[in-house]
């Protein structure tokens, strides 16, 4: 086993004291950054990037080389799972993924095969263990996958959607039909996430982003419940060490005692959510991750500052806060604003 030369931010996951605030970005390797669309290039498309084990590493590695973050984030796509599930994933410029496949009916779901990661996701398991071995103990890093929820609303739309509409007529008119395909896609998330922690993960990060979508009691049954069963059925001790577990919903802040009460070790909190009132709810159960508007990084240095300020004294005293974005780190911010955020979060923390 590697030694971590940098473990704060396992360190903060576990609520235990840190020297700074640890800081990550969602979506950290990506289009921001011109390295990134240089290596894209060359690649060819985004899928063909994110089963190219070499050009994974590299990317996932990219924004320490800019950047002192306190952790590295896999490189690859939350629908990578109905990808292996037959569905024909494919990306169109400017409009995000589709599938030309979606799952509109029963027999539809009657196909689906739960996933073997071993068999249909060796690529990205691949990826996992040349990243931990090119970090050298550098960072932790963090493995991770979409929620069942998130995943069928895709496959259910064939798209990306503003509305749901037709995972959520599926869910309200043929709840049997929803609960079939989820329950599909959880035993695929358990298999997946499994795989890789035995790779190499040492944290894993559910991002629900839709779960935020749903109504009040219909969040509980078709997306926790199911979030419910992965940490249930996660590795919890590998290399070593402990293996935490993040959970994201975005747009959750409703539901944040429920969510701690699911055994995860981190909620991320996205940017509509006060970290100090979040902190307040959820007492000692879990660390937070979070949380400041991505587009606070479009503005200038004092602004980003204040703004990181603002969201360190909200959270106040004590252990347990991995700084990060509210969500994902758009295309379009300079990296020079990037550095700004990160470099702020360590200096005003230091000590704190």
């Amino acid at each position: 086993m590697t030694q971590l030369k940098n473990d704060r931010f396992l360190k903060a996951l576990f609520r235990q004291p840190v020297d700074k605030t640890p800081v990550w970005m969602m979506r950290q390797a990506g289009r921001y950054l011109p390295e990134y669309r240089q290596v894209r290039s060359k690649a060819g498309d985004f899928m063909s990037l994110c089963k190219n084990t070499e050009l994974a590493c590299e990317v996932t590695l990219q924004p320490l080389e800019r950047f002192e973050l306190d952790a590295a984030i896999l490189f690859s796509d939350i629908l990578t799972i109905p990808d292996a599930m037959g569905l024909g994933l494919y990306f169109e410029e400017g409009e995000g993924p589709k599938f030309r496949k979606p799952v509109r009916t029963e027999a539809d779901i009657d196909q689906l095969q739960v996933v073997n990661t071993a068999k249909d996701l060796s690529y990205v398991t691949d990826a996992v263990t040349m990243i931990r071995r090119e970090l050298n103990g550098r960072v932790p890093l963090i493995g991770f996958s979409g929620s069942p929820w998130t995943l069928a609303t895709y496959m259910v739309e064939g798209q990306s959607s503003r509305d749901f509409a037709r995972a959520k007529t599926m869910l309200y008119t043929q709840p049997e039909l929803m609960h079939q395909l989820l329950e599909k896609l959880t035993l695929s998330v358990i298999d997946y996430l499994n795989a890789q922690i035995r790779a190499g993960a040492q944290v894993v990060q559910i991002f629900d982003t839709w779960g935020g979508a749903l109504g009040h009691q219909a969040y509980k049954i078709f997306s926790l419940a199911y979030m419910q069963k992965i940490i249930n059925g996660l590795i919890t001790h590998a290399d070593g060490r402990d293996v935490p577990v993040i959970l994201f919903t975005k747009g959750g802040g409703h539901w944040l005692e429920a969510m701690a009460a699911t055994g995860c070790h981190c909620l991320g909190l996205d940017w509509a959510v006060d970290i100090g009132s979040a902190k307040n709810r959820v007492g000692s159960q879990v660390s937070l991750q979070g949380n400041m508007d991505p587009a606070v990084l479009r503005a200038d240095k004092q602004t980003i500052e204040n703004q990181v300020q603002a969201i360190l004294q909200s959270f106040g005293s004590g252990n347990g806060h991995i700084f990060n974005l509210g969500h994902g780190i758009t295309p379009d911010i300079d990296p020079a604003n990037a550095k700004i955020f990160i470099d702020a979060v360590h200096r005003f923390s230091e000590d704190r």
